[in-house]
């Protein structure tokens, strides 16, 4: 078969069809973002204010993002994309005719541009999982990488014309151009034929989602480290998002038209990064890719508060928008193919309330450093961030996704229960008996350890192993669930790679029967309901 590359995701027609529709959408918001700050820039003399846009743009995402990660996960996600594309398309042409109409101040761009945000916080987390479902998992880090390119083809693009429109016209016309962008983009996905979701074992709740997809991240080192060292990156490198329209206007008095051709020059980079990543990608790792991106905003930092003119700023966008590239699609592609389809959307949404929380908290730091002490002292202050975050790869690196399987395990339905046992029953306690030579116990609860942390990350409340007293050789494992349900769903959750976990665990059980499994169900709700006996195997009691 042939290896993929990044023209692999185009040969499938929907992804085709909705990643043209994001360039287009993507050229309205970055021509949105242009004409807001510099809106904004130009009715107000306080950097603070201006540094707020980004704060605007990424607080919602980070009051929002696991809300819309459960829905995700819990409802269609065709549906929720629709309705996200037709709100933030009615917010941007209401900015659009109150901007030419003259009604317009700073605080009420920054309120509107709020609004767009909460729009865009909804909308990401399923955006991002949708790419999941259009192509197949080798092809998953090409189709990512072309996103990373939609976005900076707009990014190319969208300044640019939104610094003319600015120029010539009014940033009312940009605003009104975005809205119909997204206009756009819902007739798109409303003509996407999306298969319904089967959902097997009881649903879920809101509030419980919320809770299985921060124990899903709590209890995965590697997405716990993706989001250790996205926070650090964003942070720092929310100096540049945040400062570059006021180092273009006030340090090197630029027009709207030269701020515009900065961020292409950055766009025209992370195209350009795309392109070397398809290339020769394969020749680093993801952590390394992590270190060289995270190196080049060192430099861009520094370029910002030294480099004398326009022109000399040039190359410095250019290498920012090639690392900016790297680190991302390196972030968004390690969590995307470390999590299964299940909870896909609620470990995406937390990934992005940690990369925009970074973003909005160092936006107002940078920004407040620059208003107290001086633009060259809040740049320095970031780039001397950005150093030092590079020692994080060693506590935190990146872990490679190679050779996992999280295709489900099909098990099949879980044990039957005579009786009318409820959902809400429980709690349920689960124990597993093994017998383990003294001589194998040290690997084996090595091994075991690996399965408890998976119990946990699947949602047991509590999880652990003990030692009969008076038997050595007897270990038993536990872990507790919330109720009947919950214990259904960890059943359909489990994966091929949970099985080979497991299956690591099993070998070194030398009991003559299987491993003896007994559940216990606490304060039963139903008075019919007839407990079943132990059963001799763990196959299909997860």
């Amino acid at each position: 078969m042939k290896a993929p590359s990044l023209r692999t995701p185009f040969l499938y027609p929907v992804f085709r069809a909705i990643w043209l529709a994001s360039v287009v959408s993507n050229v309205g918001t970055w021509m949105q973002n242009v004409a807001g700050v510099w809106l904004v820039t130009t009715l107000t003399t306080s950097a603070l204010l201006v540094a707020l846009m980004q704060t605007a743009t990424s607080l919602p995402a980070f009051l929002l993002s696991l809300p819309a990660g459960a829905l995700g996960d819990l409802v269609d996600r065709r549906r929720l994309l629709l309705f996200t594309q037709a709100f933030m398309a009615v917010v941007a042409l209401l900015l659009g005719g109150l901007t030419l109409a003259g009604y317009i101040s700073a605080a009420s761009v920054l309120g509107l541009t709020f609004l767009l945000g909460i729009g865009a916080a909804i909308n990401m987390p399923i955006w991002q999982t949708v790419t999941v479902e259009l192509v197949p998992r080798p092809a998953l880090p090409f189709a990512i990488t072309l996103n990373g390119v939609s976005n900076n083809i707009a990014r190319a693009i969208g300044p640019a014309l939104g610094g003319l429109i600015i120029a010539h016209y009014s940033a009312g016309y940009v605003f009104l151009l975005n809205g119909l962008s997204f206009v756009g983009t819902w007739w798109v996905v409303r003509n996407w034929r999306r298969a319904p979701d089967a959902s097997p074992g009881p649903a879920e709740g809101f509030a419980g989602a919320l809770r299985t997809g921060l124990r899903y991240v709590q209890y995965s080192p590697a997405i716990y480290a993706v989001l250790v060292r996205t926070f650090a990156f964003a942070f720092g490198a929310s100096a540049m998002w945040a400062l570059l329209s006021v180092v273009a206007a006030r340090r090197l008095h630029l027009s709207s038209g030269s701020y515009g051709v900065l961020l292409s020059w950055l766009g025209a980079g992370a195209i350009t990064g795309a392109f070397l990543m398809g290339r020769a990608g394969s020749r680093l790792t993801y952590n390394q890719r992590v270190l060289l991106g995270s190196g080049v905003f060192v430099g861009t930092n520094l370029g910002l508060a030294f480099i004398p003119s326009e022109i000399g700023l040039y190359p410095v966008m250019f290498l920012s928008g090639v690392g900016w590239l790297m680190v991302m699609t390196s972030f968004s592609t390690t969590v995307q193919l470390h999590v299964p389809r299940w909870v896909q959307a609620r470990v995406v949404s937390v990934y992005m309330l940690v990369f925009q929380a970074g973003l909005a908290l160092g936006s107002v730091a940078w920004g407040e450093l620059a208003d107290r002490a001086s633009l060259h002292v809040a740049l320095l202050a970031a780039a001397a961030w950005m150093l030092a975050s590079l020692g994080l790869a060693l506590p935190f690196p990146m872990r490679s996704a190679d050779g996992l399987n999280l295709d489900p395990a099909e098990l099949g339905p879980p044990p039957h229960v005579p009786g009318a046992l409820e959902a809400d029953d429980g709690p349920v306690v689960v124990m597993v008996d093994y017998q383990v030579p003294l001589s194998s116990q040290p690997a084996f609860r090595e091994a075991v350890a690996r399965l408890t942390r998976l119990r946990l990350r699947n949602g047991a409340l509590r999880a652990g192993v003990y030692t009969d007293i008076l038997e050595p050789t007897r270990l038993t494992e536990f872990y507790y669930v919330a109720t009947w349900g919950e214990y259904e769903r960890q059943h359909h959750r489990f994966t091929r790679e949970d099985q080979a976990t497991e299956a690591q665990v099993l070998q070194y059980h030398t009991g003559p029967k299987a491993p003896r499994v007994s559940r216990f169900l606490g304060f039963p709700q139903t008075s019919n309901v007839e407990l079943p006996a132990p059963v001799e195997s763990i196959e299909n009691q997860r």
